[in-house]
């Protein structure tokens, strides 16, 4: 996470009181450029919000060793554990030396080209303040489900009695307690969870060690890649089937991306690059050494070469780094969710800020139970068969080939790469993920299909989503009142000053949304103060006071705007006097004249009203029934279950009315 503490590296400007035209054309907005968050006013004032952080937050190096080492327990920990099932997935048999080099050489080139190089050295550049975004949902319940059934089945060798029954409950088991410690956050979990990884590092290179020495001290030689050739010249279709297989030993490594949020781009490069790399490859050589002398074994290659002595050990460690290695598609879902609902394209969840150091540190109880659900279902309906395997690999390897995608479009349009050097990187890494993606489709009847479904689901719910917001804006921007119209409305005869302040919340940053001219009609009235309030939360820890409320004048007196900002550790609290005080104050400062500054004294005296909208789309009966069954049906039920966008407020509900109003879209 590169910055977390500015204020989206750039000047957020606000006009306040031209709030569009006759015309109905855009006078203000956000214009996010700079190193400050300019709020200007038309009026004859302007305020600067200078964050106090620096535009770039620095790391120590103590700092990014620290982070480097809590990255263990959260990004790694799928990827540090994938020796446990991969060589098991082949399915092969009548294994030669040959074919043994030639399969640890595929997996020691996978980690190096689809793993370091790419994701590690130029995938982390592609961030943005610490996020980056990729379609890992559905990994996110694949992921728990594969790793921990995974560590667990290598106890029924030791016993016929344990069912895969027994292996499945246990599971479920050992997944709810992992879902429900993620409420601690990812700072504490990590804390919890690294020393754990670690260890199983360590151990898992010493054995790895060990192993080379007692059965084939000469077998890092598949280093060379010759070997994947004369693999693939001797076996043919046998060797495209594996690449499947092979596969897996990266499955992981796509959440190094999402979970950039929770640390830094220099200590997730440090954690693979001198621990996860070196360790991986020493184990995955282990294994190979033993299955030279044991091929018989490599249905259960992992826990068949693990010395008798440190068997029970090494089970105990490994279901707990399996249950560690859930974590990182986890964290990596809620950083997703997050990125999704501040583009407006995923209904409104709970956002939990569990760091007031790292912003990217995020927890989201809806989401985590969803995932619970999901998680377990797939545990429970697939009891770990290799259809769960296959389901895994498929929606990783189209992870990867959509992040290529995106890859390769930053470096054009962002980075201004040259065309040549682009197609460096896109053409050989589109053949190699095309071939192990043919290989993987074959699996699509056994299990691939899982994450599709999965895909569809959520991918249904943020088209839907985003065509229903897009709808509401572009009906909001039509009829939006003019401040010429609403100075008409308010000098009717017809319409009553209320003694009072009312203050009328709103996400539209510029213009009069329909909502409070459809409430001034139908009651004929308003307060002799009315503030529209905007709320924007911003990336930084904390807002100073002073700096919090941004006040304008709207054309007729007695009409303010008001652009609220609060950092993500802010308590948005407004039930207090202190909130009214502060507002009063900051419309005092904007006031005209004297009588201005009165009435607005006097209001504040008198009674209090907090008032928030609620629009229901209805869809157009002449519009086609993909809008109408999409608006009356999708969008409906999403916004009825989804946060409303002034739930984080805090107001007092016995001086809070809720406004509704219908769009016919």
């Amino acid at each position: 996470m590169e910055d977390n503490n500015t204020a989206n590296n750039g000047m957020m400007k606000v006009d306040l009181e031209n709030d569009g035209g006759d015309d109905g054309g855009s006078s203000g907005g956000f214009d996010i450029s700079g190193g400050t968050i300019n709020v200007d006013r038309t009026m004859s004032f302007s305020r600067t919000y200078q964050p106090s952080q620096t535009s770039e937050k620095k790391y120590s190096a103590m700092q990014t060793i620290l982070l480097a080492y809590q990255s263990l327990g959260v990004v790694y920990g799928d990827l540090g554990t994938s020796p446990v099932n991969v060589f098991s997935s082949t399915r092969l048999t009548n294994l030669s030396e040959e074919d043994l080099l030639g399969t640890l050489s595929l997996i020691i080139w996978t980690l190096t080209i689809l793993v370091l190089i790419k994701y590690v050295f130029i995938v982390l550049q592609a961030n943005d303040h610490g996020e980056g975004t990729c379609m890992v949902i559905g990994d996110g319940a694949l992921t728990p489900a594969t790793c921990v059934l995974s560590a667990l089945q290598g106890i029924q060798s030791r016993s016929s009695k344990i069912t895969q029954d027994h292996v499945v409950w246990i599971s479920v088991v050992l997944l709810v307690t992992l879902f429900a410690f993620q409420r601690c956050g990812t700072s504490k979990v990590s804390f919890s969870f690294s020393p754990i990884m670690l260890i199983w590092f360590i151990t898992n290179v010493s054995i790895g060690v060990y192993n080379i020495i007692k059965y084939n001290p000469s077998i890092l030689k598949a280093i060379s890649p010759h070997y994947i050739v004369k693999f693939f010249l001797r076996n043919g279709k046998t060797a495209w089937d594996l690449l499947g297989a092979v596969f897996l030993s990266i499955t992981g490594a796509e959440a190094m991306f999402a979970d950039l949020g929770h640390f830094n781009k220099r200590a997730i490069q440090l954690g693979f690059s001198f621990v996860v790399y070196p360790a991986l490859i020493i184990t995955y050589a282990g294994e190979t050494a033993y299955l030279v002398k044991q091929p018989e074994k490599i249905s259960d290659a992992y826990y068949s070469s693990l010395p008798e002595s440190v068997y029970w050990p090494m089970f105990v460690i490994s279901t707990l780094a399996a249950i560690v290695s859930s974590q990182s598609m986890i964290s990596a879902t809620f950083s997703i969710v997050k990125q999704s609902q501040t583009l407006g394209c995923f209904p409104r969840v709970n956002i939990i800020h569990t760091s007031s150091t790292h912003e990217g540190q995020v927890y989201s109880p809806e989401i985590n139970y969803i995932l619970m659900v999901l998680t377990i279902g797939l545990v429970i309906g697939f009891k770990g068969g290799v259809e769960l395997a296959n389901a895994y690999g498929v929606v990783v390897i189209w992870v990867m080939i959509i992040t290529t995608f995106l890859t390769t479009l930053v470096m054009l349009l962002i980075w201004k790469k040259n065309i040549l050097l682009v197609l460096t990187f896109f053409l050989p890494y589109m053949l190699i993920e095309t071939m192990f993606m043919t290989s993987l489709l074959k699996k699509f009847p056994q299990g691939g299909w899982v994450p599709f479904a999965i895909s569809v689901i959520f991918l249904t719910i943020m088209v839907s989503w985003t065509y229903g917001r897009s709808k509401k804006t572009a009906y909001e921007s039509e009829r939006k009142m003019s401040i010429s119209e609403l100075d008409q409305m308010l000098t009717s005869p017809h319409i009553y000053r209320t003694p009072g302040i009312c203050f009328f919340f709103t996400d539209l940053v510029y213009g009069i949304p329909p909502i409070i001219p459809h409430y001034i009609q139908h009651t004929n009235s308003v307060r002799e103060i009315m503030v529209i309030v905007t709320i924007r939360t911003l990336p930084i820890k904390t807002v100073l006071l002073e700096e919090r409320f941004n006040v304008g004048k709207l054309g007729h007196e007695g009409v303010y705007r008001c652009l609220v900002q609060f950092g993500y550790k802010d308590s948005q609290d407004m039930k207090g006097d202190d909130y009214v005080a502060s507002m009063v104050n900051n419309l005092l400062e904007v006031a005209g004249n004297g009588n201005e500054k009165r009435r607005i004294q006097s209001a504040a005296q008198r009674e209090i009203v907090f008032v928030t909208g609620r629009t229901v789309l209805k869809a157009n009966p002449d519009k086609g029934i993909f809008a109408r069954f999409t608006i009356d049906h999708i969008y409906r039920f999403l916004q009825k279950n989804s946060r409303a966008a002034v739930s984080t407020i805090e107001i007092p509900p016995e001086r809070t009315l809720q406004v509704g109003m219908l769009y016919e879209i």
